[in-house]
């Protein structure tokens, strides 16, 4: 039950179902919360044979059991490249690794317009099943420009019973015309005290620490938890890199390095302000007094994001980074 193993989905999940008025709704809040997990419940129970209107899937009827299986005709989930795999495995879905392309191609993170066409030929099909025909769009904005005009005719006028459940960390990306032909539907952070009990019975170590270097974000801290980060190594970054040791960021994928700087630029520019930083401890964090050239510093880190998920060489990269860190926070400081 995906609902279950993320409890703070459970209101969510029963407003949406009591309150759905359009056949597309667009799932939208911060990334981590389970924006995907909550769509695809969404799609499971507008498809359960079992419960009633407006209730939330039963897990044991004949549809219930096709969904969570994957085999489910009437179901369609619309991914880019890159996220098919990891995407399919949290939901608990099966999943098979395409061949090998000629040319070992990198998959892609955009939706592109041959993947709508393919889901329109499903949308157009009679329902197997005659209960409805559901699609999930994730991340929404993943569309790209083509791919997302080529969907808008049918968000718009859908054929038969096919409702669509989008999901999105950035909507305001995403084309107004899609915006506009969806009922909104916010997905908060979860409470604290919910996202901590849920971390910990992960067996995450110093769930706190983590949560909050996520800016609350539990799905986001088991993440990183799971590819070895602690809240000690973390809560080292500040210092290491005003003291530009390159290793600090050396053994984390390039998008997260980006992140990470981000992370520590906004919580220092809060500081010079003279208020708390957000994703680290106050002791982890130098004392800066001007905010300029963090300001500046904020500028070249949104420029190399263009570029971080394909650095022509990543530990140069990285070292170039880390020499930019190491300046921003020395000027301000003095």
């Amino acid at each position: 039950m995906l609902s279950a193993d993320l409890p703070w989905l459970q209101a969510p999940l029963a407003d949406a179902l009591a309150r759905a008025r359009s056949h597309a709704l667009l799932v939208q809040g911060p990334a981590g919360v389970g924006q995907l997990e909550l769509a695809v419940r969404l799609a499971q129970s507008w498809l359960c044979e079992s419960a009633a209107a407006g209730q939330p899937a039963c897990n044991h009827c004949p549809s219930c059991k096709l969904f969570a299986s994957g085999t489910h005709p009437d179901f369609q989930m619309l991914l880019p490249e890159a996220l098919e795999a990891p995407a399919r495995e949290s939901l608990g879905l099966p999943f098979e690794e395409p061949d090998a392309k000629a040319g070992k191609a990198k998959p892609s993170r955009e939706i592109k317009v041959e993947a709508v066409r393919n889901l329109l030929a499903f949308a157009q099909a009679t329902s197997a099943r005659g209960k409805a025909k559901v699609v999930v769009i994730f991340p929404a904005e993943a569309l790209n420009g083509v791919a997302a005009n080529a969907l808008l005719k049918t968000l718009e006028e859908p054929s038969g019973l096919l409702r669509f459940a989008l999901a999105s960390h950035d909507s305001a990306s995403l084309l107004p015309t899609i915006r506009s032909r969806c009922q909104p539907l916010p997905l908060a952070l979860p409470e604290r005290s919910a996202a901590l009990a849920w971390l910990e019975a992960k067996g995450v170590k110093d769930a706190a620490g983590l949560l909050d270097a996520t800016g609350g974000r539990p799905q986001q801290a088991l993440e990183w938890a799971e590819a070895g980060l602690t809240d000690a190594a973390w809560q080292a970054i500040p210092k290491r890199v005003a003291r530009g040791e390159v290793a600090a960021l050396s053994d984390l994928a390039p998008p997260r390095v980006i992140d990470a700087l981000q992370r520590l630029c906004h919580d220092l520019v809060r500081r010079s302000h003279g208020q708390p930083g957000q994703f680290f401890a106050p002791a982890a964090l130098p004392s800066p007094k001007r905010a300029a050239p963090l300001l500046a510093w904020d500028a070249e880190l949104r420029r190399a994001a263009r570029h971080a998920d394909h650095p022509l060489n990543a530990g140069l990269w990285i070292e170039a980074l880390v020499a930019q860190a190491q300046a921003a926070v020395t000027a301000s400081v003095r």
